[in-house]
């Protein structure tokens, strides 16, 4: 399993003071992808680095591992897996995971062999291999909420096995989601596992991590991913966790915010503030120069979103030390909500963008802050590189989450 790089991280974005006028083609459109262009917004973290710098392994390890997938001797296989165990135990090497798996793979290649087995073989020896690494540390048994050392201390690489360790103390990575793709024998290819798992796991953020404010700014996504060879055997588990773009540094302490921490005023509010964040992951790559249709209809997907946020924070019975605080916040919710509309329908670029003008001129962070201190939330905007006042889940200094 392993993880590719996406094509550019995304960000849930946080409201900023305007920042022109600006001539066309240089204006400050956000920018959760963090395309190369004249943009102020930073996505979720400092940057992505792909799970893809292999670590040493046992030798012995390996060629147990490649004989117990290719099945062709599998006796040999199974006994060099035992031979690697044991060299690991004595000599300290890396490569568990992968001894384990060619044991386990052979072993049931040689019980196939001699039971005749054929059909939905793949699959069970597939299951085997992940079973065998739940009880060794292989990367295949993460589950959310668990958190882990990968054995290089960095998340770069094929990922073989990893360290188990609490979340309390210093980690690489944190999993916070795992979801299975679709698909026949036939592997898709990495630009789709990478967009499928690009897109899920960063929509999926928002159920671990509620709170986009309280999550670090050098904390990114990440994700581990089939393999073509995994893929053959059965594989379409895709598992996303958060890591530190500071590889020296890890994470410390769980980043896990949902209804296992927050109360029911909080989870309200920020359910309703996310729903725009998921508009906002939406952003075409392009700019309103290159493509004013595309802006035009993500424009229109935004108002839609601000409608259903402001009719959420209205609805809600919330105490009364924040009534007014959120009543405010959905009230300039409302007024950005009738700028995106105006977007949606502007003739051409110049009146896009004198929209987009104004709704950042509506998108300060004081309410978001006001009615954050009320319900005990993070009350302090993430930062972003370009010194805005605004800020996201994450590094983005964007314009809009409150």
């Amino acid at each position: 399993m392993s993880i590719p790089p996406p094509p550019g991280p995304h960000q849930p974005q946080e409201s900023q003071e305007p920042q022109g006028p600006y001539p066309q083609g240089q204006y400050p459109y956000p920018q959760p992808y963090a395309a190369p262009g004249p943009y102020p917004y930073q996505p979720w973290g400092q940057g992505y680095s792909p799970y893809n710098s292999p670590a040493p392994v046992n030798g012995v390890a390996i060629a147990s591992l490649v004989l117990g997938i290719l099945c062709f001797v599998p006796a040999i296989g199974l006994v060099l897996g035992l031979v690697a165990l044991a060299q690991i135990r004595r000599k300290g090497e890396r490569g568990r995971g992968m001894a384990v798996a060619g044991a386990v793979l052979s072993s049931l290649g040689l019980a196939l062999w001699v039971a005749g087995i054929a059909g939905g073989a793949a699959s069970d020896v597939w299951g085997g291999f992940k079973d065998a690494g739940r009880d060794n540390g292989s990367a295949y048994s993460l589950a959310k909420g668990e958190c882990f050392d990968a054995p290089s201390g960095s998340l770069q690489g094929v990922a073989y096995d990893v360290d188990r360790v609490p979340c309390a103390g210093r980690h690489d990575g944190e999993v916070f989601a795992a979801f299975k793709m679709t698909g026949g024998a036939g592997y898709p290819g990495d630009g789709k596992v990478t967009d499928t798992a690009d897109a899920r796991c960063y929509a999926l953020r928002y159920d671990y991590a509620m709170d986009a404010w309280a999550v670090p700014d050098d904390v990114d996504v990440y994700y581990l991913t089939p393999t073509p060879q995994s893929w053959k055997q059965g594989d379409r588990e895709v598992t996303c966790l958060f890591g530190n773009t500071d590889e020296k540094a890890g994470l410390k302490g769980s980043l896990r915010n949902d209804g296992r921490t927050l109360d029911a005023e909080q989870i309200a509010y920020l359910k309703a503030v996310n729903v725009e964040n998921a508009a906002l992951d939406r952003q075409p790559l392009d700019s309103p120069d290159d493509d004013l249709q595309a802006s035009r209809a993500w424009a229109g997907q935004m108002s839609a979103a601000l409608t259903e946020e402001a009719g959420m924070l209205r609805a809600h019975p919330w105490p009364a030390g924040a009534r007014t605080p959120v009543a405010k916040v959905a009230k300039e919710v409302g007024a950005r909500q009738e700028e995106w509309a105006r977007a949606a329908k502007a003739d051409d670029v110049n009146s896009f963008y004198e929209h987009y003008d104004r709704i950042m001129a509506l998108s300060a962070p004081g309410g978001a802050v006001t009615a954050r201190k009320a319900l005990g939330l993070a009350t302090t905007p993430p930062s972003s590189e370009d010194d805005s006042s605004g800020g996201g889940g994450g590094t983005g200094g964007s314009g809009f989450e409150v």
